[in-house]
């Protein structure tokens, strides 16, 4: 029996972690605990397998005067959980990075390739206060103490929050759509469960980049999600010169831009349970 704690009632991973588990109740026993108070410190982290950190912000605000509340939040309370979780007697911690601590999506018509040999280059404060309790937790690994940083790309599945549940109410309406091929690492929330299940299971520390055998293209999106409902969609050739002036905005190159894990980093065939296109069957039920 592994004794887990997650650290962050009611999120969205942390809740589904949680379910995923369920699966297996002769092998795991899970608590979460509420971080927004300061009552979490009074708990004892002792006789805990690992702990599983997903508290945090997790949506991205260029907002300058939420900037001490990011770094107070996914940066100083992290660490501090981990330094608790070390003291206490806590056998592995796992920590909920970003694939966003590389930084921003190319323009449209370039792309990123996130290498093993790639470095972090945060281009906003949400994505530099992951990255500084990413490099800081790992700090406090030891042979006693196992530390592993999940870095995943885009989350989704039924239930989530941010743009893939925009993208699928844009389908809804969007017959005509720009032929703008793009590649984006994204992972369905059942695959990462299982990623960090594994990791927990088999003690690994280290850093990981879990992510879906297929990359994704936001027209592939449109066009799946639609033509699972059972409607066409006309898709309109974008001159080379209309994308050029349209990758000048930030709004653009988010919805169009490229940014994938190198396959080299991903062992996808150990953890997928759900294929791309099931995923969006799931998601798309949830939204009837």
């Amino acid at each position: 029996m592994k004794n887990i704690l997650i650290t962050g009632a009611g999120s969205y991973v942390g809740t589904s972690f949680e379910k995923w588990l369920s699966q297996w109740p002769d092998k795991y026993h899970a608590d979460t605990i509420d971080m927004i108070d300061g009552t979490w410190r009074e708990k004892s982290f002792k006789g805990y397998d690992a702990v599983f950190h997903v508290a945090g912000i997790a949506h991205v605000s260029a907002d300058p005067s939420k900037k001490d509340l990011y770094y107070r939040i996914n940066r100083d309370l992290a660490i501090e959980t981990a330094q608790k979780a070390k003291a206490d007697g806590a056998k592995q911690f796992v920590f909920m990075s970003s694939m966003i601590i590389y930084g921003a999506d190319e323009p449209v018509g370039k792309e990123k390739i996130i290498t093993k040999d790639t470095k972090p280059a945060p281009s906003d404060f949400y994505g530099d206060s992951k990255l500084q309790a990413d490099i800081a937790i790992q700090k406090l690994a030891d042979d006693s103490f196992i530390v592993s940083i999940m870095r995943p790309p885009v989350i989704y599945g039924p239930g989530c929050k941010g743009n893939f549940p925009k993208l699928l109410k844009l389908a809804k309406y969007a017959f005509i759509f720009p032929n703008i091929d793009n590649r984006r690492s994204m992972i369905y929330i059942d695959n990462f469960c299982e990623c960090v299940r594994q990791v927990i299971d088999e003690n690994k520390g280290g850093v990981f980049f879990p992510q879906n055998e297929e990359y994704v293209s936001t027209k592939d999106v449109i066009v799946k999600a639609r033509k699972l409902a059972g409607h066409g969609t006309l898709l309109l050739p974008c001159p080379k010169f209309v994308i050029n002036q349209f990758s000048k905005n930030a709004t653009f190159n988010k919805a169009f831009g490229s940014k994938i894990y190198d396959r080299s980093l991903s062992q996808c065939n150990k953890y997928i349970t759900v294929g791309f296109n099931d995923g969006l069957k799931r998601m798309l039920a949830d939204h009837a």
